[in-house]
């Protein structure tokens, strides 16, 4: 059998009982592609504990390389920046969401059941992050920070966010003026980050407030949304609708 490898590529010939060879085409990259995602997370885990540990401004690459055990080159090869850190940060955040969103998503039929449990997840699957983000969150809250939901380094993450709570609205039965429906799902997501300006200041057990404060909040969006489409209140909705396209600039 000769083996031959060219850029990650496995070419091995195969001597056939008849006597000639066949050829299979093995992917050697993928090992070390999985090693390379390895290193990428263990940076990314050991960032978070640092930035809830000493601080985000006191956590330097350097210090989380040799808390990784990793090269700082070999942390610059992966990210670029703390910031690049924190978008990684948001990503993980935004897939572990959507994937504990499923199971709601695919049983639930009205915009107010949607919500909530589309909401409660997302407080579920944040707690672990919960001291990071209470000392993390006033980077995140300047206007100008590129850590900031708003900025556009975070597009990504909040296009991610948007469509999600699009998927809500998309599949909920409720009867919804069709303006507003185009526009609700950026009108949740916003609502949405209310809720998370609530929870970085919740101290309560098991974020306990918030999940209150969600319970209390979506029966009166839905109220709201339900009474859109009635004819006395049409106006009232394009006015609304106005608003936002005109603060959206």
């Amino acid at each position: 059998m000769n083996l031959a490898i060219i850029g990650g590529v496995d070419d091995r010939r195969v001597t056939r009982p008849d006597g000639g060879e066949s050829r299979t085409v093995a992917n050697v990259g993928a090992p070390k592609a999985r090693a390379g995602e390895t290193t990428r997370e263990l940076i990314v885990e050991t960032a978070l504990r640092l930035f809830r540990e000493r601080g985000f401004e006191a956590t330097t690459m350097r210090a989380i390389a040799a808390e990784a055990g990793v090269s700082v080159g070999n942390a610059y090869y992966y990210f670029s920046s703390k910031e690049q850190l924190v978008q990684a940060y948001y990503d993980r955040a935004q897939a572990e969401h959507e994937q504990a969103c499923r199971e709601v998503l695919a049983t639930e039929r009205t915009l107010a059941a949607r919500l909530g449990g589309v909401l409660r997840a997302w407080v579920r699957v944040s707690e672990p992050y919960h001291p990071f983000a209470v000392k993390f969150f006033k980077h995140a809250a300047e206007p100008s920070n590129p850590l900031s939901p708003f900025s556009r380094e975070s597009a990504p993450a909040r296009e991610a966010a948007i469509a999600l709570y699009r998927e809500v609205v998309e599949g909920a039965s409720d009867r919804i003026d069709a303006e507003l429906r185009a526009e609700l799902p950026e009108l949740l997501w916003l609502l949405s980050m209310g809720i998370v300006l609530f929870w970085v200041h919740d101290s309560s057990p098991g974020c306990e407030r918030t999940y209150r404060l969600i319970d209390q909040s979506v029966p009166l969006v839905d109220r709201l949304v339900g009474l859109s489409h009635l004819p006395g209140l049409r106006g009232v909705t394009r006015d609304f609708i106005g608003v936002i396209r005109e603060l959206r600039g």
